[in-house]
């Protein structure tokens, strides 16, 4: 149930309202790859199928190539249903020979049941951009809006912080792991990608004058098959709100995931996201926060030992994770501590300055 929370309230509903009909970017490709494999094998089972439906192969590869790019676009998904269908209408209109091969008619019977599946599919997409469409309130704002109006102003000689994020933050007892000395505010939403997170912004970081934001997005982007500079973008404009308001960011890794989702979730665009980041903030000196290296193993996974689910740290990986945010944390209280005064006002990093 854990792993749902990471593709976001939206899909979640929409998989319990379908019976699980709605199926991930991976598992849809996969599928709609091998259906146009059959309609490829089942040409050659009855004379004459292989001319008469070449058009509807084309048409299906030219399909599947639109849905490799844009896999959770309706309209693409709608189109390699109806070409599917066309083929299968023609294959009916042919005689077919007698005996008629086993597995010829095994391979009909697949991609039959592969369009029926896609079919499933399409209607939960379709359900899931109606809920997404017609959702008052997109960026779940009225998550925190009772604790943030409850949690007063921050006090001169606390530092706040703000943890904003998905449910790897969401789940984060982070009382247990820092206690109640330190002003750390945890406004982590399950599921949410980092556009949502950039919506959240103003009211759950800025309207809270906190003097720091650590940020940790963007793996729910890379499972919902979001490209990688829309995390970039994001992150980019989340850094730009939070220098306008005085408030320090920091960047957190993605972190690795482990065996189970690595198909799901490959480690080369978790990799690239990271590498961007270490990047990005070396530019705009900001620190980063390297989860990713404490957590992976040799091949790059999360180990099992530390995330029960392959995604969501447990006690275990929180406890490696929390010195690791507490030190960089504590690094930009000492570094202000030690800067000149007049290096002290100049910029968002000053961290003991007294107002915003």
């Amino acid at each position: 149930m854990k792993w749902l929370a990471c593709f976001g309230a939206a899909a979640a509903m929409a998989f319990a309202q379908s019976g699980g009909a709605l199926l991930s970017n991976q598992d849809a490709l996969k599928l709609e790859q091998r259906a146009v494999q059959l309609i490829e094998s089942t040409g050659l089972a009855v004379p004459g199928l292989t001319r008469a439906g070449a058009p509807a192969l084309e048409d299906a590869r030219q399909a599947l190539a639109n849905l490799e790019q844009a896999p959770r676009n309706a309209g693409n998904t709608f189109a390699f249903l109806g070409v599917a269908r066309a083929y299968l209408a023609i294959s009916d209109t042919l005689p077919k020979p007698y005996p008629f091969p086993e597995e010829g008619r095994r391979q009909f019977g697949e991609l039959r049941d592969a369009v029926d599946r896609l079919d499933a599919h399409f209607r939960a997409l379709l359900d899931l951009q109606q809920s997404e469409l017609h959702n008052p309130d997109p960026d779940n704002l009225k998550r925190y809006a009772e604790a943030n109006q409850k949690l007063g102003a921050p006090a001169p000689q606390k530092p706040r912080v703000v943890f904003l994020g998905d449910s790897i933050t969401d789940l984060w007892r982070l009382n247990e792991y820092y206690g109640s000395e330190r002003d750390f505010v945890n406004r982590g939403i399950s599921g949410q990608i980092t556009s949502e997170m950039l919506g959240r912004m103003q009211a759950d970081v800025i309207d809270l004058k906190p003097r720091a934001v650590l940020v940790l997005g963007g793996i729910n982007d890379l499972a919902r098959g979001a490209a990688v500079t829309t995390v970039e973008s994001n992150l980019s404009m989340i850094a730009d709100l939070a220098e306008v308001h005085h408030i320090q960011p920091l960047f957190a890794s993605v972190l690795p995931v482990g065996q189970s989702l690595a198909a799901r979730l490959p480690a080369g665009s978790i990799q690239a996201v990271n590498t961007w980041l270490r990047s990005f903030c070396e530019q705009r000196h900001f620190p980063y926060v390297d989860y990713y290296q404490a957590l992976a193993d040799k091949s790059g996974l999360m180990p099992a030992d530390l995330a029960d689910d392959g995604v969501h740290p447990n006690a275990r990986g929180y406890r490696l994770m929390a010195p690791i945010a507490l030190a960089a944390i504590d690094n930009l209280a000492a570094a202000s501590a030690k800067a000149p005064p007049a290096k002290k006002k100049a910029g968002i990093r000053a961290w003991l300055e007294k107002e915003h």
